[in-house]
């Protein structure tokens, strides 16, 4: 009985010194994997928290411009004249139609180039406001939060950053998980005094946005140019062979206009084209609201009225978007979208491409046509951005706020932790002897097969740290 007493005690050590230096081992790639995403996070919170509400009150465009109802909207052709009058030998580009019936109706008209917005009140065809197309703050907080106004560059930076933020919520769950102190422990902070106020605090706060910030930094990766557009995008994309139509070598990314507006899931999908040796005189089978074909009159060469009032007829109630055809080949497009806060439910997604021709629809896709992924993107992304109503944004602002919370008390954990007077960055040091190394190893692999960027990464600080800092005295000392 002894003997069996003894070497239980002794195996409980065993565990116990194995598992306190792997959880060295977490706390330090924890350590160094803040290090790099701390000032990207803050960056992305407080960028994204300002569109939030940029976008909730005055809209992505701007479009959100008051006027008085009356009994009667003149005709999108007559507000159209009046737009283009505003810009001289301009190009009509876009209409968005009004949100509600006190709100402007919205045209893009380029020229030279230039992108303009163009409000005019819908009843009396009056300009209420014109204004260069992104360039407003919502597009400047954006394209800080998109690649930091580095292109491709600040694209992969924010993509590591990202990346290692699922390295920074595993390791942090790892050593938050509660073990003596049971959940009580793990969900609510304990009152204390000093770093150990601020380290529940910390963990607390950090346990209970895990599983949210997961999902955020998943959706945001979803966007990015290698794990998103080159892997998970590139395999979910709308099947385009699915449509009767002759398809053009420009995908529907081209009606991005610099801003990610189209939705995920037809992103990379090739646009259809318009026949210029179409039948003319044909007449045009076009889906009502609810799905089943009806038959439409001949149609030729159809006016802004005409797709107006077949984009009404269709289903396209209230703010929906309406693309004028760009080329021989072009086609209308209406679209509706969450994302770009025409509806807020995101499951009435959908895009229609007319043929410029004949009025015929070429294209329609629905929510209920993605692919699974493209279904979870359309409602992710809507999650993500806040555009389901007054509670995603107040949500999402919560969700900012604590992620900003996280980064700077890690900041004031550190500060606190370090050696006074210390020239170095005092990082939790690594364990002379790493248990479970295999275990360790095979997280390592599957966390840089899932996400490439952050295989690199690490990949990179490994080799840097066995290479370089294992041998330079002086570079250990400021790294330990």
């Amino acid at each position: 009985m002894v003997s069996m007493d003894g070497n239980s005690v002794a195996g409980r050590v065993a565990d116990t010194h194995a598992s306190n230096k792997f959880y060295k081992a977490a706390w330090r790639w924890h350590f160094y994997a803040g290090l790099y995403i701390i000032p990207f996070f803050i960056l992305l919170a407080v960028t994204g928290m300002t569109m939030l509400w940029l976008a909730y009150v005055d809209g992505r465009d701007g479009e959100r411009i008051p006027v008085v109802p009356q009994e009667q909207t003149l005709a999108v052709s007559k507000l159209a004249d009046a737009a283009l009058s505003a810009v001289p030998e301009g190009e009509l580009k876009t209409y968005l139609a009004p949100h509600r019936e006190d709100m402007a109706a919205v045209f893009r008209v380029d020229r030279d180039g230039a992108a303009n917005m163009v409000a005019i009140n819908p009843y009396d065809a009056t300009l209420l406001q014109i204004y260069p197309r992104r360039s407003g703050w919502y597009d400047f907080m954006d394209n800080l939060h998109s690649d930091l106004m580095l292109g491709v560059t600040g694209d992969r930076m924010l993509e590591i950053a990202a990346s290692l933020g699922m390295v920074l919520i595993a390791t942090g769950l790892y050593m938050w998980w509660p073990r003596e102190g049971g959940w009580r422990q793990a969900l609510f902070p304990s009152l204390g005094r000093g770093r150990s106020l601020v380290k529940s605090l910390h963990g607390a706060a950090g346990f209970w946005i895990s599983i949210v910030l997961t999902f955020f930094l998943i959706s945001g990766l979803a966007w990015t140019g290698v794990w998103g557009e080159k892997i998970t995008q590139a395999w979910s994309q709308f099947p385009a062979d699915k449509w009767d139509a002759p398809l053009s070598d420009i995908t529907h990314a081209s009606l991005n206009g610099g801003r990610k507006e189209v939705p995920w899931a037809l992103e990379l999908t090739p646009m259809p084209a318009s026949d210029p040796h179409a039948n003319h005189g044909g007449s045009a089978s076009t889906p009502d609201a609810a799905g089943t074909d009806t038959e439409a009159g001949p149609v030729t060469n159809p006016t802004l009225d005409q797709m107006d009032a077949l984009a009404r007829e269709i289903g396209f109630d209230g703010r929906y978007q309406l693309s004028t055809p760009q080329g021989e080949t072009g086609v209308w497009t209406f679209s509706r979208d969450s994302m770009s806060n025409d509806d807020p439910n995101p499951t009435t997604d959908r895009t229609v491409h007319v043929d410029r021709y004949t009025g015929q629809v070429l294209a329609d896709v629905r929510y209920e046509d993605y692919s699974w992924a493209g279904k979870a993107m359309a409602v992710g992304i809507a999650l993500h951005m806040g555009t389901l109503g007054l509670w995603s944004v107040l949500a999402n602002t919560l969700v900012c706020l604590t992620v900003i919370f996280l980064c700077v008390s890690s900041v004031i954990m550190w500060w606190m932790r370090r050696p006074a007077k210390a020239a170095r960055l005092a990082a939790p040091p690594m364990p002379s002897s790493m248990p479970f190394w295999k275990g360790a190893v095979l997280v390592g692999l599957l966390v840089s097969m899932a996400f490439p960027m952050a295989g690199i990464t690490l990949l990179t600080v490994m080799l840097l740290d066995l290479l370089v800092i294992s041998r330079l005295p002086g570079l250990q000392r400021l790294v330990s």
